[in-house]
């Protein structure tokens, strides 16, 4: 099983990101997937979500309106646009992939995801 993020980097604020996630080695279809992301001395922020079937997009107050999470299934990949970024943006972001087993108001909880990409660098200076 492998999740690979791509995308992140070095922007300004103001500016936008789009990062990717490539899955293998499970049942892509079969998942849900939800961005994290963890400053230095935080704790790991669930910031959004996207059910199995793409009907349902949750996201964090501290993103909504200005980043949208997107899957295909095809490519079995996930992306999350960042728009309007800010410094306080600044993070390793994570995807993270889990079977439906728990109710999907517990998505921005950590411990309910079954796999996690190793993460990617977002900078976003002011």
């Amino acid at each position: 099983v492998q999740l690979v993020e791509s995308g992140g980097g070095l922007v300004h604020a103001g500016g936008s990101l789009r990062l990717s996630c490539e899955a293998s080695g499970f049942t892509f279809d079969d998942y849900g997937l939800g961005w994290f992301r963890q400053a230095p001395g935080k704790e790991r922020e669930g910031i959004s979500y996207v059910s199995l079937d793409d009907r349902d997009r949750f996201y964090a107050d501290s993103v909504k309106g200005r980043f949208t999470i997107s899957r295909d299934n095809a490519k079995s990949t996930v992306y999350l646009q960042m728009n309007a970024l800010k410094p306080e943006d600044t993070a390793v972001y994570y995807c993270a992939a889990r079977r439906i087993v728990y109710s999907i108001n517990t998505w921005s909880s950590p411990s309910t995801y079954h796999y996690w990409g190793q993460g990617t660098q977002v900078t976003v200076s002011s």
